[in-house]
């Protein structure tokens, strides 16, 4: 039996997974880094304490966590406000920059030299 696509999630499921949410308390942008706080504990929601085992070793951005626990990126953003509001979970915000900055050509060829390479 072949896994069942994001798409074709129940959404029951969904619906008790979130408490019926449809929005996040907190706003996190879905290249920001989580890092576990602390270990699951017993009694924890499972996609939970999926979420806390995945990134305690090293930092994990919102839509890997989405894509490896096959659900929907607004349904993780409400797991991880979940998290972090417990303190489970720490947040690592990518940093801004100007915008009318120009990247540098060195910087851009090494971009188009590492996609090359994929």
């Amino acid at each position: 039996m072949s896994p069942r696509r994001v798409d074709e999630e129940d959404p029951d499921r969904l619906y008790t997974l979130t408490g019926g949410r449809t929005t996040a308390g907190h706003r996190l942008d879905l290249v920001a880094l989580v890092v576990g706080a602390r270990e699951p504990h017993p009694g924890m929601p499972s996609e939970q304490a999926r979420i806390l085992r995945l990134c305690a070793a090293t930092p994990v951005s919102v839509v890997e966590l989405s894509a490896e626990l096959r659900l929907p990126v607004t349904v993780v953003l409400i797991l991880l406000g979940d998290l972090l509001d417990a303190g489970h979970i720490a947040v690592r915000h990518p940093t801004r920059t100007d915008p009318r900055e120009k990247p540098s050509p060195e910087l851009l060829k090494e971009v188009l030299r590492g996609l090359q390479t994929l």
